[in-house]
């Protein structure tokens, strides 16, 4: 047993050895594809005043950014904290908009001058850095591999946003959050304008038009009268029921309420798939915060009983910091992505409105967690 035990413990140094070399041979080979690249795009910029080199340019851009953020998880990595990007979204189309709106990006133009000299000194020090991995692995005591420190400190310097690349991102962010969520709100007023329409309002004509009818027949025909007063009841029910409905869908009277705790309770004990939940709220939020908190769970929650295929599910709602933590995790087949349509991107558009935040992690073949923020402050 002492002999398996050395085994393992010998095993798990020289796994722990390998690691910098895996990562400094990484690191060399992403260096050799840069310098292919950085040709590649001062040859695109070149071009751009002859125009075939916009196209050329935005390929180039796209193929930058996994580039420059596998350096940027390695360095994290061997650093021990992530290494953050600040890149901005292009909702520009078209053959001359979406390479100026490329060219507005900040992070765009550090990335670039990143790739060239990683293209020189980067390569050198991750070449360096293999060198004295494979020779701690031989010699057996070298503690670390100071290059590949220093490189990942490099990249970090060049590829870490500044504040002109925060601020642009989150300026773009605001205006972007603005706009969907004034779409948002005009979709939904044009929903239940259609619902009132096509719904309680068709119902309320038709029994004003059978009252009307049976206050002819009332002297006439008492009984076809009776009839119609029955049928106009009938339908003055069912006009409550669907008014009842679209009130439910603008603020669910169980939120009103039990707030949010009570709702969630309500939400979880009328889901198919059995769930678990865990609330730690010392007090209750803001109303707004609240109904964006349980339409963003229940829109979560019910993505996993159309999509993923679980058998149970986990909830978990934590308020800390004036910060608003909303979990939703399951063991089903994984594979959610925001830009496939499967109601992310509204969860996404709701938690904006609030300043707040989604995280997807979604592996193929499970589990899936969502992850949402939102700021928060208590009623």
């Amino acid at each position: 047993m002492v002999a398996t035990g050395r085994r393992d413990l010998v095993s798990t140094d020289l796994a722990s050895r390998m690691r910098p070399l895996r990562r400094a041979l990484a690191l060399t080979c992403y260096g050799v594809v840069g310098a292919a690249l950085f040709v590649a795009a001062v040859t695109s910029l070149a071009l751009v005043l002859v125009w075939v080199g916009l196209p050329l340019v935005v390929a180039c851009a796209r193929a930058l950014r996994p580039l420059a953020d596998a350096h940027r998880r390695i360095a994290g990595d061997v650093l021990g904290e992530p290494v953050p990007s600040a890149y901005l979204r292009v909702t520009e189309t078209g053959f001359v908009a979406r390479p100026l709106a490329v060219a507005r990006d900040p992070s765009v133009w550090r990335d670039l001058v990143w790739l060239g000299v990683n293209s020189t000194v980067g390569v050198l020090l991750a070449a360096g850095a293999v060198l004295e991995a494979a020779c701690g692995l031989v010699l057996w005591w070298l503690p670390e591999s100071y290059l590949l420190r220093w490189d990942a400190n490099l990249i970090r310097a060049m590829l870490a946003p500044d504040d002109r690349a925060r601020l642009a991102a989150r300026v773009q962010a605001l205006t972007l959050s603005r706009a969907e969520t004034v779409d948002t709100q005009a979709a939904e007023l044009r929903r239940i304008e259609r619902d009132l329409h096509d719904g309680a309002q068709a119902r309320l004509v038709s029994v004003a038009m059978a009252l009307g009818l049976a206050e002819e027949e009332l002297v006439r025909d008492p009984e076809h009268a009776r009839r119609l007063l029955v049928e106009a009841r009938a339908g003055t029910g069912q006009a409550l029921a669907e008014m009842r409905d679209l009130v439910r869908g603008i603020h669910p009277p169980v939120l009103a309420d039990r707030g949010l705790v009570g709702a969630l309770e309500a939400l979880a004990l009328s889901s198919p798939v059995p769930v678990e939940l865990d609330t730690r709220l010392e007090s209750a939020p803001s109303a707004p915060v609240e109904s964006a908190a349980y339409f963003a769970v229940a829109e979560g929650l019910a993505n996993v009983i159309k999509h993923a295929g679980a058998s149970r599910v986990a909830i978990g709602v934590v308020a800390e910091g004036g910060w608003l933590t909303l979990r939703v995790a399951d063991d089903g087949r994984g594979g959610a992505d925001p830009d496939a349509g499967t109601g992310l991107r509204g969860i996404e558009r709701r938690l904006a409105a609030f300043d707040g935040s989604l995280r997807v992690e979604s592996p193929s073949g499970g589990p899936t967690v969502l992850t949402m923020e939102l700021p928060c402050a208590s009623s």
